[in-house]
């Protein structure tokens, strides 16, 4: 907890008066929006996430990226275009150097980093701790990056590689004991170190053992995650037999559904967004093969798409019938849990 409240206390270092000022502006123009029933906005984002590439080392079963599924095209974001994003926004506070694919494939990951860091923009990455070595290890610490997100789904080999296809637990362990030891040598109290446990039915039984082992690392936090299926109605392997991990529940007919109700809002629209590795523009991270781009970056400026018709014309939608936005159907943002 006191590691928590001192990564707490970074992001709050960063926020500047403009930035406190946006941050006021976005949320009082969401309730506008909920009272009126009419999309509402004014400011600019609070957080965004870019995507830094498409590319990935491992196929894991529910990802795009893993299943290389994609039918949009696939790269690696240009400098130009991400310094330009930054220039853009002066009142963001949060930048997620992650969407799909392997963020330290990319290897001027960390220059951006760097670049969005002293902008004292609050940084965030995840990764699969593949490529941390220990060069990358130190200019991780040494670029800024406020918060590192290692996904370990497994304490055993074998029930790591059950969803990390591809992957191995040996190699995520040294990465982030690299990443740790060089924190410990350049006194650096950041990044934040989280080990993020997916929950699956192959890996419900060890909760108990990741908690331990982030204990004995020196890890920061673990973070327990459920998992998003997107063949849900017909179950999967997948999910979970531990209620509480699970998004699903079992119907009397056998079929599987959400166990949350949609409700006609959604916070993300009016604070973040997702920049794809060439500029398009879109809502959020569910939208993992871009069908609702919303504005191209290589074509217009930040604000203007941001606060285009397009735009509130989603944002709209939302406030009307989010059940009809096909991507949020399986989206528990907002939602009310009932089990």
């Amino acid at each position: 907890m006191i590691r928590e409240f001192r990564d707490g206390l970074n992001f709050i270092g960063k926020q500047t008066p403009a930035r406190l000022t946006n941050m006021a502006k976005v949320l009082s123009s969401f309730r506008i929006s909920k009272a009126t029933g009419k999309a509402n906005h004014r400011g600019m984002p609070i957080s965004i996430s870019i995507e830094p590439t498409t590319s990935c080392n491992l196929r894991c079963p529910e990802c795009p990226s893993g299943l290389r599924s994609f039918t949009r095209p696939t790269g690696m974001m240009k400098k130009e275009l991400f310094e330009s994003i930054v220039d853009q926004l002066p009142e963001l506070s949060y930048m997620i150097f992650y969407f799909q694919g392997e963020p330290y494939l990319h290897t001027g990951l960390l220059d951006m980093v760097r670049y969005a860091s002293q902008k004292k923009i609050y940084t965030a990455t995840s990764t699969n701790a593949h490529f941390l070595n220990d060069d990358a290890a130190k200019r991780t610490i040494q670029s800024g990056l406020d918060r590192l997100i290692i996904s370990i789904d497994g304490t055993e080999q074998e029930t790591y590689q059950s969803y990390r296809v591809g992957g191995n637990l040996e190699k995520v362990v040294e990465g982030t004991k690299n990443i740790l030891r060089w924190k410990k040598v350049l006194k650096s109290k950041t990044p934040h170190v989280i080990f993020q446990f997916l929950v699956v039915k192959p890996n419900e039984h060890q909760i108990d053992e990741v908690k331990a082992l982030a204990r004995q690392l020196g890890v920061d936090e673990v973070k327990l995650k459920t998992a998003q299926i997107y063949d849900y109605e017909n179950g999967s392997y997948l999910i979970p037999t531990i209620d509480k991990y699970s998004r699903y529940k079992k119907n009397s007919s056998g079929t599987y559904s959400i166990k949350s109700g949609l409700l006609d809002e959604c916070w993300k629209m009016w604070h973040s967004c997702v920049v794809t590795w060439d500029g398009k523009v879109v809502p959020c991270c569910f939208d993992k093969d871009a069908h609702y781009v919303l504005g191209d970056l290589t074509k217009n400026s930040f604000r203007e798409i941001w606060n285009g018709e397009k735009y509130n014309q989603f944002r709209n939608s939302l406030l009307t019938s989010r059940s009809e936005v096909e991507m949020c159907r399986n989206c528990t943002e907002g939602a009310r849990v009932f089990a």
